[in-house]
């Protein structure tokens, strides 16, 4: 079952060592025959390494070889082995994982908006303080998962080596601009100020904070003459999957879910709050990889989980509540939807806990209980009439997915 709860999944420690690094060559559209000069023929050929230190990027040289890529020569970073052959798996809940999100397809434009736009008509129908928590949230979302996008495309994908767990990383990228299609479905049916909304990282201190912390993780290894294969650079890029996995997405995003979930359970905005519904289910999805991810690499890299970088990790994640809690103080100055900031102080400390659990590292907060445990139904769902009542709703494709 999806849930904050979903235990790791940790893989055998293998000891291959990176090789010297490579110039990739040029390609070419000349597909006849050639010759390789000073080549071995196939024939007797046993093993052939092609692929440089820091990781494979798929587009080294082909060469002739009689050599099968096994289970064994797979890593998730710093792989000898050829990027381009998806079998034998190695880990198979990462392609278990790619299966899960495919099956968890939806679309912005299958909700309907209509009663939320007469809501948000309606001089009436919201308190002031209720339009800021919708505009506050779209102008974070909005930008937030832009973020977690570039990271994937620029940061990320390029030095994973593995290709199960590019594979999910391709379904992860089309996820998040899902999600920030929805955020513009949402503007453009409610007739907001795109301009406001899609400007509020830069305009809003809550969020531009937010946004600041984040990109530290990214502009180091989106640098073309950043390359993994050293202890130093690893741990590095282990920070960046921590920073954005469990910070990001598994804290920066639940302030946000909360508020927008509770709109809906009192019947209100309807729409929004089905459409953040869904993006909470991809976004627990993610957020399962990146622990399995995460665990994965520390086991075959135990020599970077050090006692050092577990503290820095840890001032990292309690640096997040921080900024979180802000944003919570800045988008609901005063109760309203039955709660109020200080409530999710206590919230954001019992998912830190979770987080911080999930990868092996002490509790930050002693004693942090959950104030809001309907949010763990929102997760699990398996099947439902859509919890608003507009329409049946079914999460899987033609009935494929199972999340018992």
């Amino acid at each position: 079952m999806l849930s904050f709860d979903d235990e790791p999944v940790t893989t055998p420690e293998t000891t291959a060592a990176p090789t010297t690094a490579q110039a990739l060559p040029q390609a070419t559209m000349d597909f006849s025959p050639k010759p390789i000069p000073g080549a071995t023929p196939a024939a007797a050929i046993s093993s052939v390494s092609v692929v440089p230190a820091g990781g494979a990027t798929g587009l080294e040289e082909i060469e002739v070889t009689t050599h099968r890529i096994t289970v064994d020569e797979k890593r998730i970073i710093n792989c000898r082995a050829d990027v381009n052959q998806l079998v034998p798996f190695k880990y198979e809940w990462a392609w278990q994982k790619y299966l899960d999100a495919c099956a968890n397809h939806w679309m912005p434009q299958e909700i309907s908006m209509s009663r939320d736009i007469a809501l948000w008509k309606d001089p009436n129908g919201l308190s002031a303080d209720e339009r800021q928590i919708i505009k506050r949230n779209l102008g974070f979302f909005s930008t937030a998962d832009s973020l977690v996008a570039n990271n994937l495309v620029l940061a990320i994908y390029r030095h994973i080596t593995n290709p199960e767990c590019r594979q999910y990383l391709l379904r992860q990228a089309f996820e998040e601009a899902i999600h920030t299609h929805a955020y513009q479905y949402i503007v453009e049916s409610l007739a907001l100020d795109e301009g406001e909304i899609f400007n509020m990282y830069r305009e809003i201190p809550s969020i531009y904070k937010k946004d600041v912390f984040q990109l530290q993780f990214t502009q180091e290894l989106a640098d073309s003459n950043f390359h993994t294969g050293t202890v130093e650079t690893d741990r590095r890029f282990l920070r960046n999957l921590i920073g954005y996995y469990i910070i990001m997405e598994g804290l920066f995003f639940y302030v946000g879910f909360v508020q927008m979930l509770s709109f809906g359970r009192q019947n209100k905005m309807t729409g929004a709050s089905e459409q953040f519904q869904y993006i909470m289910r991809d976004e627990s999805m993610h957020l399962n990889f990146g622990v399995d991810l995460i665990n994965a690499i520390k086991a075959e890299n135990p020599h970077l989980w050090t006692a050092d970088f577990q503290e820095e990790i840890s001032a990292l994640i309690r640096e997040g509540v921080e900024l979180e809690y802000a944003y919570a103080q800045d988008t609901m100055p005063r109760g309203v939807l039955g709660l109020n900031a200080s409530m999710f102080s206590e919230y954001l400390r019992f998912v830190a806990n979770r987080r911080c659990k999930q990868i092996g590292l002490a509790e930050l907060y002693a004693g942090a209980k959950n104030p809001f445990p309907w949010m763990s139904e929102m997760i699990d769902l398996k099947k439902e009439k859509n919890f608003f009542e507009t329409r049946v709703i079914d999460y899987q494709v033609g009935g494929a997915l199972s999340w018992d």
